[in-house]
């Protein structure tokens, strides 16, 4: 005899078939395993590289205040009558070529007679932008007193990461800030 299969059966029995091929299958799981992690991965890698320039700025600029502000400390910046522009030009030309240093960077040089004197200047104004060239001082005092070197830069890139912020200007730029404090040696005027 001859048996009758209804069409919903039929069709039940057709996907099922369909379904168990799909499942041995696995000629494309590569390319969705790569789709489904490569967001993930190329989000951590673009992090993780400026993360690192992060750093790498912030530890280069703070080895040009050291290296420039050494030429204070022996007392070259005085004897010579280095002006503000020259002395922040000698900072300039120790820190990393994409540096902005005529539109981002700002450079304060204070003497005091004391460390217990220091007063920090501030880097940014009441709205958090960073302040105009002429709010910044330049005193590189005389010898034996005691010096305040302070660089502000306004790195820009910050505000430019997808996925990340490092900035916390109102422009969305990170405020770098390296400084050193020292008693210039005891030089002949």
């Amino acid at each position: 005899m001859f048996r009758s299969i209804g069409p919903v059966r039929l069709a039940g029995r057709r996907l099922l078939r369909l379904g168990g091929r799909w499942q041995r299958d696995s000629r494309g799981a590569t390319a969705i395993e790569f789709g489904i992690l490569a967001l993930p991965f190329f989000m951590l890698m673009i992090g993780t590289i400026a993360v690192g320039l992060f750093f790498f700025t912030t530890f280069a600029l703070e080895n040009a205040v050291e290296q420039s502000s050494r030429l204070i400390r022996i007392g070259q910046v005085q004897q010579s009558g280095m002006t503000a522009a020259e002395f922040k030009q000698e900072v300039c030309s120790r820190s990393p070529g994409y540096v902005d240093c005529d539109g981002k960077m700002r450079v304060n040089v204070q003497s005091y007679s004391d460390f217990a004197d220091i007063v920090t200047p501030s880097c940014t104004d009441s709205g958090g932008n960073l302040i105009p060239p002429a709010s910044t001082t330049y005193s590189a005092g005389s010898a034996s007193e005691v010096v305040l070197v302070t660089v502000c830069y306004e790195w820009d890139f910050a505000g430019k990461m997808p996925f990340l912020t490092l900035g916390s200007m109102p422009n969305g730029s990170a405020l770098i800030q390296a400084s050193t404090t020292f008693r210039s040696e005891p030089y002949e005027d």
